[in-house]
């Protein structure tokens, strides 16, 4: 679906210099179509992105439509 395309687009992009200079991690709880728990995480070594918990405690959560997430990263 959208989320997920828009996850593995995110997780091509991720690189150690966006690691370096974010050093966070990001939650995403998302509802309707491909809802759940979603990830970004620009902190730990090589980064990653995908669906599930972060690998690590993350330091924003943020809660929306799965419409609205594709939306804001489109």
């Amino acid at each position: 679906g959208p989320v997920a395309e828009t996850f593995r687009v995110i997780q091509g992009a991720v690189s150690e210099e966006y690691v370096r200079t974010t050093q966070g991690v990001f939650q995403f709880e998302l509802s309707g179509d491909d809802g759940g728990t979603w990830y970004i995480d620009l902190k730990t070594k090589g980064g990653s992105a995908g669906f599930g918990k972060p690998p690590v405690t993350a330091d924003v959560v943020m809660s929306m439509s799965s419409a609205d997430f594709v939306k804001m990263f489109t």
